[in-house]
């Protein structure tokens, strides 16, 4: 069970005191950062897990039951955070490796082809632009992509379908590398 402390900072946080926060952060601040930086394995980025647990604790604060201590909440989202930033590491590293693997300058052909690709994603509505580029450039799930977008699946799946209709209709006349359309 919470700590009647903790019970009544919660209270005041859940009304919107600064204080009450600020002291809950102080009072949790090296533990939140002790466990990022073992999960991490770095101290800039454990700091930057620890300010993204602190800042989804503060915007979540509705969704503590008290069933488990403060201190276990505010864990569990630190861990979290830090599966997160796992992922979003690992999903970089491949795309840098991607990159890498990638010829530097795309030559004749394939370097008009990208530019038409490109010409044509510019030409889409910005919200359809960000889903495809969050699904098909960095590998998002429908969902993942939803949550940073702040939208639905239903959501990323329409503005995907609609940006497929546009980008074929625009780039109608560009030929695959295999020699085809």
């Amino acid at each position: 069970m919470v700590a009647e402390d903790d019970r009544i900072r919660l209270i005041q946080c859940q009304d919107g005191d600064q204080g009450a926060f600020d002291t809950i952060i102080r009072e949790h601040q090296r533990m939140i950062h002790s466990i990022c930086y073992r999960l991490t394995g770095s101290l800039a980025d454990a700091e930057d897990v620890a300010q993204e647990t602190f800042i989804h604790a503060y915007r979540h604060w509705d969704s503590f039951r008290g069933e488990a201590g403060l201190s276990s909440w505010l864990y569990r989202i630190a861990v979290n955070q830090c599966l997160n930033w796992q992922e979003r590491r690992r999903r970089q590293e491949q795309l840098h490796k991607d990159w890498s693997e990638q010829r530097a300058e795309p030559s004749g052909d394939d370097a008009g082809r990208a530019a038409q690709v490109q010409e044509a994603l510019l030409k889409l509505p910005p919200k359809q632009r960000a889903a495809v580029v969050l699904t098909a450039c960095e590998g998002l799930t429908h969902a993942e992509a939803a949550q940073a977008l702040g939208c639905s699946e239903t959501t990323v799946s329409w503005r995907l379908f609609a940006a497929r209709r546009k980008l074929k209709r625009l780039l109608k006349n560009v030929q695959s590398p295999g020699g085809g359309q």
